[in-house]
C-alpha cells in the first residue's frame, strides 16, 4: 500500500464523493477504482496525496462497514 503517492499517478480516473461525506463541505473523501488498486483523496485538495490501496484489501474494508 502507497500511503501518500502524489495525485499525478491517480490521474484520468473518474472520482466519486463518498456517501460517507458530511453535506457541510468539511470532512470529505473522494474514492475512485482503478484496475488493480482504489485511490483515495481529500476532496478539498484534490491536488494533494492519494491513499493507493491493493482492491483486495479493499473489499476486506468495505465487508466491515
Amino acid at each position: 500500500m502507497n500511503n501518500a503517492e502524489s495525485s499525478t499517478v491517480a490521474t484520468g480516473l473518474a472520482w466519486f464523493k463518498s456517501s460517507y461525506s458530511g453535506t457541510e463541505g468539511g470532512e470529505c473523501v473522494e474514492v475512485a477504482a482503478g484496475i488493480a488498486a482504489v485511490h483515495v483523496r481529500d476532496s478539498k485538495n484534490a491536488t494533494g496525496p492519494v491513499l493507493t490501496i491493493p482492491r483486495e484489501a479493499w473489499a476486506q474494508f468495505i465487508e466491515t462497514l
